[in-house]
């Protein structure tokens, strides 16, 4: 397969999950936080030198690298390999950046504040990890024995809950319990370590969910 062919063949997919068009970067702490979302959720790469129509622009590759590099090395923490595949498509160069899923989760960038956030990948999106979801993801990451972990009324109530409405916000379920936040939030931490339930985000909103994976 051509250079020509194995880019519009990634093209014709569009953005998705696991791949993001970028027409240029400017701002290496932006895409710092495209490598922690998608180091966070599975990996992915970017195509850089591509409109967001799919029209290909072209890129300066030495200067894309140089700020890529200084993304994943200076504004991720922590520091994250990415590997660069140059194309050449009807004379334009385009950037292929592959970042891998990390097993030191979760990789954090700054946000325009400067502040440091996990970041987590939906559709075609990066998008802000909560705060249940970045501890869930660091305690996920730890090699220590599965806790044994007591099944009450509370768990009960939030899978008969999402067995009939689908989701809840960590908010929602700690009203519907009558519990602290901090409490619901163990609760739910306790039932995704076990593959029971999921962390889904929709509209904004992070979502305990049933995990229909194991159905």
């Amino acid at each position: 397969m051509s250079d020509k062919q194995y880019i519009q063949s990634l093209i014709a997919q569009g953005e998705h999950e696991h791949q993001d068009f970028k027409y240029q970067i400017s701002d290496a702490r932006k895409i710092a936080r495209s490598i922690s979302a998608f180091a966070n959720h599975g990996g992915g790469h970017l195509l850089i030198g591509v409109k967001d129509n799919g029209a290909i622009a072209g890129v300066s590759s030495d200067e894309e690298m140089y700020m890529i590099d200084q993304a994943a090395q200076m504004y991720c923490q922590p520091p994250q390999p990415v590997q660069f595949t140059l194309y050449r498509v009807e004379g334009k160069s385009v950037l292929k950046v592959d970042i891998a899923e990390t097993d030191a989760k979760p990789v954090k960038a700054p946000d325009e504040h400067g502040h440091w956030k996990a970041y987590y990948r939906v559709a075609d999106e990066n998008v802000l990890a909560s705060a249940t979801h970045v501890r869930l993801m660091a305690l996920d990451c730890q090699d220590d024995a599965p806790a044994v972990i007591s099944f009450s009324q509370r768990e009960q109530l939030l899978l008969d809950y999402l067995e009939s409405h689908g989701g809840i916000t960590l908010n929602g379920f700690s009203r519907m319990a009558h519990c602290s936040r901090s409490s619901a939030e163990q609760t739910v931490i306790n039932l995704c370590q076990m593959g029971v339930i999921a962390l889904e985000y929709h509209d904004g909103h992070c979502l305990i969910t049933t995990n229909h994976t194991n159905k």
